[in-house]
């Protein structure tokens, strides 16, 4: 029964860990993403279209 209850808490554990550290990566991926230099959006086509 011990080894049982042992087993579980154990896969618990690296089940709990597992997540964590694909919660890390992916918080540490999008620190690092490059960004875009300014915030402002592209203009369309129809917008370009009425500034020329």
């Amino acid at each position: 029964m011990s080894l049982i209850g042992f087993l579980v808490l154990t896969a618990l554990v690296i089940a709990m860990g597992t997540q964590s550290t694909a919660r890390y990566e992916a918080e540490k991926r999008a620190a690092s993403a490059p960004r875009p230099r300014h915030a402002a959006p592209e203009p369309t086509s129809r917008q370009a279209a009425t500034a020329a």
